[in-house]
């Protein structure tokens, strides 16, 4: 093999490294903040369900690059307005990783949350009334009798969610980072050649076997809850 295709696939591994840790990152912050938004959008409350139901609209119903470039150019927009306005001073801009993180965990969350919402309505109510009449709190009847069942039933549709978020790492290079995709371009330009967006596509369908892989052992694991 020639040199020129070594330095290609040393920098796409490179470049899968930086969506992976995109990938993990978005999921380790995601999936956590998609459960107060779920209580927010169930909430009794009409204020704070309302609010929660206009920030789900608004994250659910704009592009996804949309809102990396907001994320990304928004604050320092925002910050030059106020140093004109007022001479403020203030100096900012993100980093292109954080700031790609920050947009899709913030994406993925509301997605999470509503898959969240379903799982948790979908539980009938005699399953609280039975929790109560054995003497269990509302936080005992939460995690030993609700959340199993959650955790079962939203497994396909969070499968799905998740191997979306493998590709959608890829949208992260309008911003300028360097992901998978936007290293096999660079690498297309350079070489002239087919095989850097081929070798790329080779490595998404990889990410994403090895996802599917995985909740579908996840949800095997729970089949005695059935």
């Amino acid at each position: 093999m020639s040199p020129r295709y070594v330095k290609m696939i040393h920098a796409m591994f490179k470049g899968c490294g930086v969506s992976l840790e995109v990938f993990f990152l978005t999921l380790l912050f995601a999936i956590p903040l998609a459960l107060p938004i779920a209580y927010g959008r169930m909430s009794k409350n009409k204020f704070q369900s309302g609010i929660t139901n206009v920030f789900l609209l608004i994250i659910r119903g704009t592009p996804l690059m949309l809102q990396l470039l907001i994320v990304y150019f928004g604050p320092g927009l925002f910050i030059n307005w106020l140093n004109k306005t007022f001479g403020a001073g203030i100096t900012f801009r993100w980093p292109r990783f954080v700031a790609a993180i920050v947009a899709l965990s913030i994406n993925y969350s509301c997605y999470f949350a509503e898959i969240y919402r379903g799982g948790i309505e979908s539980i009938p109510k005699g399953q609280y009334e039975a929790s109560k009449v054995l003497g269990y709190t509302p936080r005992q009847t939460f995690f030993f009798v609700v959340l199993p069942q959650v955790i079962k039933r939203i497994i396909p549709a969070m499968g799905n969610e998740v191997i979306t978020l493998v590709k959608d790492t890829a949208l992260v290079s309008v911003i300028g980072v360097m992901e998978l995709l936007m290293v096999a371009k660079e690498r297309q330009s350079a070489l002239f050649s087919f095989w850097p967006l081929f070798i790329a596509g080779i490595f998404y369908f990889v990410m994403n076997w090895v996802v599917a892989e995985a909740f579908k052992l996840i949800e095997k694991k729970l089949d005695y809850y059935k």
